[in-house]
């Protein structure tokens, strides 16, 4: 049966002029203004997780760059990222490091063209889901990386490293946890930039719209550096932020897992387990490459792994990183391929919980396009605010939604896109014309869009002209990473459009079935085997 707390939605107002919610306060848990009936007060923080600050970064002290007399200087912009790599011919593993990239472009696009609106066509509205900015290791998910820190520490003192690991004699383990780093702020803050140039003129500056975040730390100051970004430092004026309880066992379609009990159990486990077959062969070479360098400490493929991690990490967090030039190219290509096969077995279509998991926001976006309110839940929603146009408005012109990489995957799997759905062998060798790189997919500070296009006349799926004879026709795109995510390649009734566009009442068509598919309470409390990596094909579990 199912575990949720319906009332564990906290919505923060951020402003004193917000639609009241009518509440007991003898059972919510209440703001002590007066002059704002809210269940929720963003300043300061409840359920906010913990929020560990690392040692402050002095890149102008530590950073080695030029990185000897053969290399030309690259000032640092504000991360050092020029870094000498084996093998890289130029080539920037910045964007190799899958969940853990900085934000970048998708640069090779989901496979079809970019389109320009045509003559006729207007944007009228956008929903958009937004991961936080980069951050310090998470204390659940970053276990590897922080129990290789506390054995560093523990073994100090008893080996000596030399070469290229040398400056591990001196190394301290200095980061923090869970919360954005500077880098992660300004990500978002740009982020909120980019989103007011791309949709600025939608805002309708006679009324206030509702954002939606939880409340976790970075996620609630991750939502209000992009509102920022978007309106300026006022913008508490112009927006009102939701804030959701983000625990165990509270209802939010934003953080699903958290209340998705198989999610977290050996039977969803064959993402980590395709991924530590994988990082066994492909890291064989550096971990005996880099035992060779220390002595009185005994060092192991999963000590390779989270050195691999400590890249990305400190960089965000001081700037400039010694592990990232302790591995060659080939191997953080190969750091890539271990991160989306923990992903395709995680949070995709490889997973019994994926469809679950991304189906509360699934039904959100379809009760938006459909105008009404959810009534009974499909996944993780909160009845007590989607049932409730105050807290769940249907009038908007943008929607702006902040979520983890780790939901925003599962969302993409509850609508069918089973484009990223290609198999991926645990054993290697990546395939070369695979779907699913999150490098491309989920970098941090992750953007999913989805545009409602409004059209005087059909618009030729094979875009000859700018439209053909007609009634007016409202197309849906979806784009991920700044790139057209072709729903035709899914949704074999959006059809085969260059554009990748779908006709909206095709698009509604095509997701009849998608509750159904995800099996919500099965998936989630149900009582079935783990299976080998690679037997699940549709982000669900197998039935009989």
């Amino acid at each position: 049966m199912r575990r949720t707390l319906q009332v564990a939605v906290l919505v923060g107002l951020a402003s004193a002029q917000t639609p009241s919610v009518t509440a007991d306060p003898a059972t919510c848990l209440c703001s002590s203004s007066t002059v704002v009936p809210q269940f929720f007060q963003t300043v300061p923080e409840l359920f906010a997780g913990p929020t560990i600050t690392g040692t402050p970064p002095f890149l102008a002290q530590s950073n080695p760059a030029p990185f000897g007399l053969t290399r030309s200087f690259v000032p640092n912009a504000p991360l050092e990222t020029a870094q000498p790599i084996a093998g890289a011919n130029g080539k920037n593993i910045f964007q190799l490091l899958g969940n853990f990239s900085p934000y970048f472009p998708n640069p090779d696009g989901f496979g079809v063209d970019e389109y320009p609106l045509p003559a006729g066509a207007h944007i009228t509205q956008v929903h958009a889901l937004l991961r936080h900015g980069a951050r310090y290791p998470n204390l659940t998910t970053g276990v590897d990386t922080v129990q290789f820190g506390e054995r560093l520490t523990n073994a100090a003192g008893n080996f000596t490293a030399t070469g290229a690991l040398s400056f591990l004699n001196t190394w301290k383990y200095k980061l923090g946890a869970e919360i954005q780093t500077p880098w992660g702020r300004q990500e978002m803050f740009d982020s909120g930039v980019y989103h007011y140039y791309q949709y600025g003129q939608l805002y309708n500056t006679s009324t206030k719209i509702l954002a939606r975040t939880t409340s976790q730390d970075r996620m609630l100051q991750g939502a209000e550096y992009f509102m920022a970004g978007f309106f300026g430092q006022d913008w508490t004026q112009n927006a009102t932020l939701g804030v959701f309880i983000e625990e165990v066992g509270y209802n939010t379609s934003l953080s699903s897992f958290l209340i998705c009990d198989n999610s977290k159990l050996p039977v969803n486990g064959g993402g980590r387990n395709a991924s530590l077959l994988w990082q066994s062969t492909y890291l064989a070479d550096a971990t005996s490459r880099l035992q060779g360098l220390i002595t009185g400490y005994n060092w192991t493929v999963q000590d390779s792994w989270a050195a691999q991690t400590l890249c990305p990490y400190e960089t965000f967090a001081f700037g400039y990183s010694a592990w990232c030039s302790l591995f060659t190219y080939s191997e953080w290509e190969g750091f890539e391929y271990a991160i989306d096969l923990s992903y395709a077995g995680s949070f995709a279509f490889a997973s019994p919980t994926a469809r679950a998991l991304g189906i509360a926001y699934h039904q959100e976006i379809m009760a938006r396009l459909q105008q009404h309110v959810i009534s009974s839940a499909s996944g993780a929603n909160n009845i007590t605010t989607d049932n409730n146009t105050a807290t769940f408005p249907l009038n908007q012109s943008l929607y702006f939604d902040f979520s983890h990489d780790t939901n925003m995957i599962p969302v993409l799997t509850a609508f069918g896109l089973k484009q990223f759905g290609q198999y991926l062998p645990a054993e290697g060798p990546p395939p070369a014309n695979r779907s699913l790189f999150i490098s491309h997919m989920m970098p941090t500070a992750a953007r999913f869009i989805i545009e409602i296009i409004n059209a005087t006349s059909p618009i030729p799926a094979d875009r000859s002209s700018d439209s053909s004879y007609g009634p007016p026709t409202t197309y849906v795109h979806f784009m991920l990473s700044q790139r057209t995510i072709p729903l035709g390649a899914s949704l074999p009734a959006c059809g085969d459009r260059v554009d990748g566009w779908c006709e909206i009442g095709a698009f509604i068509e095509s997701q009849k079935d998608a509750v159904e598919l995800a099996n919500f309470e099965y998936a989630c409390f149900g009582d079935y085997p783990a299976v080998p990596y690679g037997t699940i094909k549709n982000g669900a579990p197998l039935i009989g």
